[in-house]
């Protein structure tokens, strides 16, 4: 069954669909993300990333008259917590359509909105937090379930709307950027034969042996994969996912200048370009102990490989990589002008004993830059 009736209630409709239709996509692409004040954004490859998370990724659709209105998208995946797996989901896409947002709906429709808003926004929240509905898992399986998000400090609606569906903050985790004008390729970097990701599998798996969320699901991506070795061996190792967005707006003075100023200049465009923000995320990063020091180069030689000046990643800021990165002098131009707010990881967990929930918050987060992408 491609859609099922969850919740019908005046009007207004929640239905599980497995597969994005042409109304789910048409809403997704048009969707600006991000929050006022902060950075605004379009994701231009929706639909290819979509089909990516094949039967992995189902929806959670509002109709309002068989219209649509909002959808959140629901990746079912296992993790690892702590080298322990459990079932987990993760909300990936948030999309209201702006008439269906009563802040800016005209004062007699927000009236009728909020008339039935009550009853049926908790009929939404029950729906978020349980992970039955979202997993389409028949009720009875309480195996223990964590269900979570990605939430931008800054986006009070978004914030507002997991916690008051019982999600609990986690942790936070910061934009870590690594730009050239001119890459260079880096001979001790290539790419990982398909043979090897079984092995090179193991090796992440025991670098995120501390860590929670931790997922090898896009490690090896299009075996995009790339390497550092060093007499032989593997000492460092990052995933490519190229990707685009649209800028809208980037706050503050910084902002400006990146959004109206640098763009004009020939070098700098190279790595940035507010209407075609190319760029290649950098995800599943390995590094074996005492080789911190090569990440530069072998981001740099990817980018020279991928044919771009700008990668990017999303890093635990309380985590041993983050500050490797950090405090690195070698990750160029565009990390040194990076002015961005922490993201928040929120969680649900159902079936947890208070000592497995206690390692969530003890633990960095482990984030997928395909879930950026």
């Amino acid at each position: 069954m491609e859609q099922e009736s969850i919740i019908d209630y005046k009007r207004l409709e929640v239905k599980r669909v497995r597969k994005a239709d042409e109304d789910i996509l048409s809403l997704l692409k048009s969707t600006v993300l991000g929050s006022e004040g902060g950075m605004r954004y379009s994701m231009q490859n929706t639909e290819e990333r979509i089909k990516s998370y094949g039967d992995g990724l189902t929806f959670m659709a509002l109709y309002k008259r068989s219209s649509l209105k909002g959808v959140i998208g629901v990746c079912g995946r296992k993790t690892l917590n702590r080298g322990v797996p459990y079932n987990s989901a993760y909300l990936r896409y948030l999309a209201i359509h702006s008439a269906f947002q009563t802040e800016n709906a005209p004062e007699q429709r927000a009236e009728k909105i909020s008339q039935v808003s009550d009853s049926f926004k908790q009929k939404i929240l029950s729906v978020i937090r349980d992970p039955h509905y979202v997993t389409g898992e028949e009720q009875g399986n309480e195996s223990p379930h964590v269900m979570y998000a990605y939430v931008e400090s800054r986006n009070e609606r978004s914030r507002n709307l997991v916690n008051q569906s019982g999600y609990e903050y986690i942790r936070s985790f910061l934009t870590v950027a690594f730009s050239r004008f001119n890459p260079k390729p880096v001979p001790s970097v290539t790419r990982l034969n398909p043979e090897e990701e079984p092995a090179m599998a193991r090796l992440l798996e025991d670098f995120y042996r501390d860590y929670c969320f931790y997922t090898d699901e896009f490690s090896f991506y299009s075996h995009r994969y790339y390497v550092l070795r060093k007499n032989g061996e593997i000492v460092a190792g990052v995933g490519a996912i190229p990707a685009q967005y649209r800028v809208v707006n980037v706050p503050g003075l910084w902002g400006w200048l990146m959004m109206k100023v640098l763009p004009r200049t020939p070098m700098f465009r190279r790595l940035f370009r507010p209407e075609e923000f190319r760029y290649v995320i950098l995800n599943a990063i390995y590094c074996r102990e005492g080789s911190e020091d090569l990440l530069p180069d072998l981001f740099e030689g990817v980018c020279a490989v991928e044919g771009y000046h700008t990668a990017l990643t999303w890093l635990d800021d309380h985590s041993g990589l983050y500050e490797t990165l950090r405090t690195n002098r070698r990750m160029g131009a565009l990390n040194r002008m990076l002015n961005a707010k922490p993201g928040l990881v929120y969680a649900l967990f159902t079936g947890f004993s208070t000592g497995e929930t206690e390692k969530f918050y003890d633990s960095p987060a482990y984030i997928s830059g395909f879930d950026f992408s």
